[in-house]
């Protein structure tokens, strides 16, 4: 269970899903990851006098992708998706924390928007709606059907 879960959980509530950010998430690091590797292939293709351009594509692939997975990992480890018996929970953010819980007599109705390839890779993103408010857009959460099961099955 997610540490910021666990500690706001009340006596005798039950976690019914715990959710996150998609792994699809990683994909501009895999991206640049791919840029560098092509770097490299023209470092180890090429004479010693031109091997300044594979090596300028190698530096630009290698450090944004660096920057790329750091955030992405930020990201996903830093966001916890609950739904309890009781209430959704979400929360996203390390220093600055934004969180946000809705019980479930609130609850009027969940919104799951998938592309084609949120279909086929199994993420979306859930627009929870209640009463006179609701939650933000949560995106690219991982197995939207799963998180809208639970909350409606409550």
């Amino acid at each position: 269970m997610s540490h910021y879960v666990a500690k706001v959980l009340q006596p005798g509530e039950t976690v019914a899903f715990e959710g996150t950010i998609h792994w699809l998430v990683y994909l501009p690091a895999i991206l640049f990851a791919v840029i560098a590797l092509a770097g490299v292939v023209m470092i180890v293709g090429s004479a010693e006098d031109s091997r300044l351009f594979g090596e300028a594509i190698f530096a630009f692939g290698a450090i944004f992708g660096v920057i790329a997975f750091l955030r992405a990992w930020f990201a996903r480890f830093t966001t916890e998706i609950a739904v309890t018996d009781k209430r959704v929970i979400f929360k996203r953010g390390f220093i600055r924390r934004q969180t946000v819980e809705m019980n479930m007599s609130k609850v009027e109705s969940v919104d799951v928007d998938q592309s084609i390839l949120g279909r086929i890779f199994d993420y979306g993103d859930i627009l929870v709606r209640g009463t006179g408010a609701g939650l933000e857009p949560l995106k690219m959460i991982a197995h939207p059907l799963a998180f809208r099961n639970a909350v409606i099955a409550h």
